[in-house]
């Protein structure tokens, strides 16, 4: 009877071993297809439930050329580019405050982040500024570019700082359109090549040349950390007075602008710097200067369509990216003074809608005469985003635009999905950076 039982507790103890591995063989199945679910996702909770700053870093590295972060291209992702980005600029905005969307807004000098008189390098008063006031872009001028060991190392520490902040870049801007604007190029300390004048480029007919300046510049440019530039001029040079533009221009003929600037700006773009149409609604038919104060054209719409518009309109047609708008009026288009950064009709029903441009729109200088002898900083902010404008550059008073864009929030004066719309344009520049 002993004995009987003695076998049966044993062939029990046996099922019970079997029954046992075959759970634990089942267990360490589950656990595997467990961690290949987290591996795949990035946690069970699927890629939606990121943060913005994950999804911007992930876009880091991501290219323009319609493939995947990886180098894959869309087959089965279930998606294409643009509803990846669209998505991606979602959760990003989603994961902001109105006061992080609205420093998105602003292209400042580093002296108006910081309040150094001069700025040189980017250290703890730039990242604790940064910090605070986590603006979408910084523009440099000759007086912060020293050297090239010491202009890369301001602006790799820059675009870090931006990083850790936001998880997405910061535009590093710098006007270098070669010939009289040359930021880089007039200095010496950077042994670069000196571009001549693009009226002279133009006046050669050889789009070869415009693009291989754009090269040039680029190369240059992406070597040293500058990731934009306010080139190529689009200015289609009307008025034989206008002294400007003259040698900015690449000449007469709408056509011809339209061919040299769409092969600069191929160049830059593929040594990896974003560059941006200017200054629409056309600079080349004035005879005023907007640093100084007001000015204006005399073309009617019909006349802007047949000359000025010209290369916009091709070049929104080859997708560019950025537009800036300058503050100069046509009286003859709006029925009234208005600079065209602070005028909807022109910013909105004409480049927007009539034209289709459906980039970001950045403003000409916000501290030139033209704006300031006629508004204040907030004014002119709220003014500029109420017209469809979507990165204020330079205000006079950074402070002051900001405050003022955050009241006109609060008071109704302008809406959040306003605010969100621009936001989402320069997040869509970004995340093909």
């Amino acid at each position: 009877m002993n004995g009987h039982h003695h076998k049966h507790h044993k062939k029990e103890e046996g099922n019970g071993k079997y029954i046992a591995g075959i759970v634990l063989s089942i267990l360490v199945i589950i656990a595997a297809i467990g961690i290949g679910v987290w591996t795949i996702t990035g946690g069970f909770g699927g890629p939606e439930e990121k943060t913005g700053q994950e999804h911007a870093s992930d876009l880091e590295i991501g290219t323009d050329n319609g493939t995947g972060t990886d180098g894959s291209d869309d087959a089965g992702t279930g998606g294409s580019d643009q509803d990846r980005t669209a998505a991606d600029v979602q959760a990003i905005l989603d994961d902001m405050t109105l006061e992080e969307k609205v420093c998105q807004l602003f292209m400042i000098k580093p002296e108006a982040l910081t309040g150094v008189e001069t700025v040189t390098q980017a250290g703890q008063a730039t990242q604790n500024a940064y910090n605070e006031y986590p603006v979408g872009g910084i523009i440099y001028f000759s007086k912060n570019l020293i050297s090239p060991e010491q202009t890369r190392t301001m602006l790799a520490n820059t675009q870090e700082y931006a990083k850790e902040r936001t998880g997405i870049p910061v535009f590093l801007s710098v006007d270098e359109e070669g010939g009289q604007v040359a930021r880089v190029g007039h200095n010496s300390a950077f042994g670069v090549e000196e571009i001549g004048n693009m009226s002279d480029v133009g006046a050669s007919g050889d789009t070869q040349e415009a693009y291989r300046i754009g090269t040039v510049i680029g190369s240059y440019l992406k070597d040293l950390g500058f990731n934009m530039d306010a080139a190529p001029d689009t200015d289609v040079l009307t008025n034989p007075q206008n002294e400007v533009v003259k040698y900015r221009s690449f000449g007469s003929d709408p056509q011809l602008v339209a061919e040299m600037a769409e092969a600069e700006l191929k160049g830059l773009n593929e040594e990896g710097i974003i560059g941006m149409y200017k200054h629409f609604p056309g600079h080349g038919g004035t005879t005023a200067d907007s640093h100084e104060g007001y000015v204006y054209v005399d073309d009617t719409l019909e006349e802007l369509e047949n000359s000025a518009f010209v290369p916009f309109k091709d070049g929104i047609a080859n997708d560019i990216r950025v537009i800036m708008v300058s503050h100069i009026a046509a009286p003859n288009v709006t029925g009234d003074n208005t600079p065209a950064t602070l005028s909807k009709k022109l910013t909105t029903d004409i480049l927007r809608e009539d034209l289709g441009f459906d980039g970001m729109v950045i403003t000409d200088a916000l501290d030139m005469g033209a704006i300031t002898e006629q508004y204040g900083s907030a004014n002119a902010a709220v003014a500029a985003l109420n017209a469809g404008a979507d990165m204020l550059l330079m205000p006079l008073d950074f402070q002051s635009a900001y405050e003022g864009v955050l009241d006109a929030v609060a008071d109704g004066t302008l809406t959040e999905e306003r605010i969100d719309e621009s936001v989402a344009r320069i997040l869509e520049v970004k995340l093909t950076m």
